[in-house]
């Protein structure tokens, strides 16, 4: 086992830092709780933290803030509820595996972090991974998985597809993460074309 690696999990509730999300979050979650005719959960949005001797990762999912991503290791772009409006960037998210790279309001983030293993292999077949994740639709259920895509279900999808159990791997009590049992879904299907060769933000 070589020393200083792990993969890391971060519950970070949904919003934190933005209180536009954080309102929408919870207007969304009480209208599913109606239609559900249940509780109303706090709302859980999943970040990572790869650490290995060569370099720490922070993988997440967010919004495209600027035209430059590359300072903080953006690897892919998606489109938020339709592949139409993804021209205007308001309407597209974007894919980080940041090194040295922070996950913000991480001093927010509950029950964290988790760490989820302390395999360097795993932590290293992670990183790989982080270059063949369906960038699908946020917000839609695309891919047929039952569930909408999000950052959870990228998350979900990159544990599962490294080996961890992404099944058994739940929010903290009183929460929910929208999304994840779709990246377990798919991630449990053939893999996929990867869109590019290597992830750039990992070392050869």
């Amino acid at each position: 086992m070589e020393p200083g690696s792990g993969v890391e999990l971060y519950w970070l509730p949904l919003g934190v830092g933005g209180h536009f999300v954080r309102l929408n979050g919870r207007v969304y979650e009480r209208l599913v709780a109606w239609l559900e005719r249940r509780e109303a959960f706090v709302l859980y949005h999943a970040a990572l933290c790869v650490e290995l001797p060569e370099g720490s990762y922070v993988i997440e999912q967010a919004p495209v803030r600027d035209g430059h991503g590359a300072e903080r290791g953006v690897v892919a772009e998606g489109a938020v509820g339709s592949r139409r409006a993804a021209g205007f960037r308001i309407f597209r998210y974007e894919l980080r595996c940041w090194r040295g790279g922070v996950i913000p309001d991480a001093d927010e983030a509950v029950e964290s972090p988790r760490l989820l293993t302390s395999d360097p292999d795993v932590a290293r077949r992670l990183l790989e991974l982080v270059h063949a994740v369906p960038m699908a639709v946020w917000g839609r259920d695309e891919l047929g998985a039952g569930e909408m895509w999000n950052s959870n279900s990228l998350i979900a999808w990159l544990l599962a597809r490294a080996g961890l159990p992404a099944a058994t791997i739940h929010p903290p009590a009183g929460g929910r993460a929208p999304g994840w049992s779709a990246g377990v879904v798919v991630a449990a299907r053939p893999s996929v074309p990867a869109r590019t060769p290597r992830c750039p933000a990992i070392p050869a």
